[in-house]
């Protein structure tokens, strides 16, 4: 085997590692965690795993997503139907694109999941548990920007691995 395959080989290794542990963690996230959770514990226990989650998650999403843009941009580049940047000359780019296009929607939803949506809630749910009085239709407005958020994040994440096969069954 020569060294660029062996390369090409690591990057789709790492690609699809990334691809399982960050999609796989916002969808068992979103379909398992938050939901069972918000059933079963009360305000003290859901605040201290909203803590938790977000310390343990939030790194290694984004990790993911770094190693997710360098080794698809490496495995980009080595496509034979890549032309360069905003070459879109084939079926396989306009897959390439629309893929991309989706996975920057991801990235804005998850900074601001990240740096907006679960401070909130935390927030709230610290409140609660301490006792203090809440903002009952603020916390319900929060509440449903997370679960849209969330459904936004996992539909979109099947369309990026639906535009993902597209762009190999095309190639």
């Amino acid at each position: 085997m020569q060294a660029s395959s062996l390369a090409l080989a690591l990057t789709y290794w790492l690609h699809m590692l990334a691809t399982v542990l960050w999609l796989g963690s916002l969808s068992a996230l979103a379909v398992l965690v938050l939901p069972a959770a918000r059933r079963r514990l009360d305000a003290s226990a859901y605040a201290a795993l909203l803590e938790d989650l977000q310390e343990r998650l939030q790194p290694l999403a984004w990790l993911s997503l770094a190693v997710l843009a360098a080794t698809g941009m490496f495995q980009m580049s080595a496509h034979p139907r890549y032309s360069g940047f905003l070459a879109i000359e084939n079926a396989w780019a306009v897959a390439i694109l629309i893929k991309h296009l989706f996975v920057g929607g991801m990235v804005l939803l998850s900074a601001y999941n990240t740096w907006g949506l679960l401070p909130q809630l935390r927030r709230m749910a610290i409140l609660r548990a301490s006792g203090k009085p809440l903002d009952e239709t603020q916390l319900a407005q929060i509440q449903r920007r997370e679960r849209l958020l969330l459904t936004l994040l996992l539909i979109s994440s099947v369309l990026v691995l639906a535009f993902t096969a597209l762009a190999r069954a095309v190639s």
